[in-house]
């Protein structure tokens, strides 16, 4: 680590050379002399020594590598914020006294405008959000107030009652066989509401004979007129019907009434997201397909790598890896939930590891796609 340190901070060692060159002063290294004479036994080091060597490594090479590190970050990154702007900087500079000619010209217009977003936003709000929030609040309450109808309330019991007062004074008045008794009027009244009308039809049917004297001294016409309140009474009952269905839906109805504000809502804080979030608008389609990038990245490292003596990965190659790991690691964390991305760390691990071998790092590799193909 000593001499990877010591030539990574060199800037005249080329890219090509890195492994040459750390192989080379290895060699002469006289803590490697040492382990190489005694057949690579730690016990041969003095611990004084290796205390000695790591303290080095500490105080110097580490803050001398940071410290090269920043400058090639300076040198090589990304520019300064005066290089990126100065030319949207100028051009607003030059064009600042007739952008504020524009805006005060049309200063009415624009405070108007801005007046009128306002406005409709916050009726937006309150008519397809809050208001039929308050009527789902009411209708899980069961609010009378919230109740979904087509036709009044006791409608059809007062036509109902009147139905069944004129079929009753009919029959009263127009008796087939004497004077009706309690009982049977209180049968006409149990028919009528079964919708049986035969007093009224009998009449009806004796008059419409001879019609017009039926109309004239008869009792045609009146017959026609209970018939059409019975009419009336019959399309009220199939109102209620469908009233009733309306009142067993009305949940879903209001429901139905929220659904379009909400995903309006949802649409226009996606689009902001995606807009003004920077890297946490990206979609998780976006991110898995670089995810698949990053695995084709570190498949080819490892396919196109030419491992030591030993089957180890050389150090461009392991470095290079290192950072498509370390892109793979931030990608993985927004798709992953907690368990499966705590497992793909310890993936990860077998990965950088260069001890391993670059044959079982590839094992590594075709075992992740598979493992993480669910949410990958």
């Amino acid at each position: 680590m000593d001499i990877v340190l010591q030539e990574v901070a060199d800037p005249h060692v080329p890219v090509d050379d890195f492994d040459d060159a750390v192989a080379a002063r290895t060699d002469q290294d006289r803590y490697y002399q040492i382990l190489e004479e005694s057949d690579y036994s730690a016990l041969s080091l003095n611990p004084a020594m290796v205390a000695e060597r790591l303290t080095t490594i500490l105080d110097t090479h580490l803050s001398s590598y940071q410290t090269e590190l920043r400058t090639r970050t300076r040198e090589h990154g990304r520019p300064s914020g005066i290089i990126r702007y100065w030319l949207p900087a100028t051009v607003l500079l030059v064009s600042s006294t007739t952008i504020y000619r524009i805006v005060m010209g049309h200063r009415t217009e624009i405070l108007a405008s801005i007046r009128d977003l306002g406005r409709t936003t916050i009726d937006f709000f309150n008519n397809w959000i809050i208001e039929p929030s308050k009527k789902i609040v009411g209708t899980i309450r069961h609010d009378e107030d919230s109740e979904v109808s087509i036709m009044s309330k006791r409608s059809l019991e007062g036509d109902r009652a009147s139905l069944e007062r004129m079929v009753v004074d009919f029959a009263v008045q127009n008796p087939e066989n004497g004077s009706l008794s309690e009982l049977q009027i209180a049968e006409i009244r149990q028919h009528v509401r079964e919708g049986d009308l035969t007093p009224v039809l009998k009449a009806y049917e004796k008059d419409m004979q001879k019609p017009i004297v039926g109309a004239i001294s008869g009792n045609l016409i009146r017959a026609l007129l209970i018939q059409i309140q019975k009419t009336k009474v019959d399309v009220e009952v199939a109102m209620s019907g469908i009233d009733s269905i309306l009142k067993s839906q009305e949940l879903l109805f209001g429901f139905i009434g929220l659904t379009p504000g909400v995903m309006v809502c949802i649409g226009i804080t996606r689009y902001l997201q995606s807009t003004f979030g920077s890297r946490k608008g990206v979609r998780k389609s976006q991110v898995s397909s670089h995810i698949v990038r990053v695995f084709r990245n570190i498949d080819r490292i490892l396919t196109n790598a030419q491992p030591t003596k030993y089957g180890e990965l050389f150090y461009k190659d392991h470095g290079l890896l290192l950072c498509e790991v370390h892109v793979l690691r931030q990608l993985a964390s927004r798709v992953l939930p907690g368990r499966a991305f705590h497992d793909f760390l310890e993936e990860l691990e077998d990965l950088v590891d260069i001890r391993t071998g670059v044959a079982k790092q590839r094992k590594v590799v075709k075992r992740m796609r598979w493992a993480y193909a669910k949410w990958l």
